[in-house]
């Protein structure tokens, strides 16, 4: 079901938000001081081209033992220069997919899927794509760890 859902988010206009990812990756690559921003927009680029069977977790979740103030409020500032320059142009472009796909009924779960990367796509920064699995994983693993 995965596979179908996934094809049909690329032909229903999946392919333009990850050319539009594609297109935020080579530019924070190009512009040298955006570099930092690179690997997030990458990650993104993944979960826009498959959104389903995956999922953008914050690495605080993946690993909670690595968490570091320091660390987290470099994100910040990463994550306000992102929406800032890449950010909302995307959020945009997510938005604008998931309206014209939740037109036609057939669409609408790829619409759904759209609206949630729009909102990842304004703050990504500490974001990695996973598989749901692990990030089902890791949420239990943080929960029983958390209730001990």
């Amino acid at each position: 079901m995965r596979t179908v859902l996934n094809v049909l988010n690329f032909v229903l206009g999946g392919f333009l938000t990850t050319f539009s990812w594609l297109v935020a990756t080579v530019m924070s690559i190009i512009f040298i001081f955006t570099l930092p921003l690179t690997r997030s927009c990458w990650e993104i680029t993944k979960l826009s081209l498959l959104p389903y069977g995956n999922e953008a977790v914050h690495v605080d979740e993946l690993n909670p033992s690595g968490k570091n103030a320091l660390l987290n409020s470099g994100g910040t500032l990463l994550n306000i220069f992102w929406l800032v320059l890449f950010g909302w142009w995307l959020c945009v472009m997510h938005i604008l997919a998931g309206i014209a796909q939740c037109v036609t009924i057939i669409g609408i779960p790829v619409g759904i899927a759209n609206f949630k990367i729009a909102a990842i796509a304004l703050w990504p920064v500490g974001r990695r794509v996973v598989s749901v699995e692990v990030a089902q994983a890791a949420r239990e693993a943080n929960a029983r760890a958390r209730f001990r």
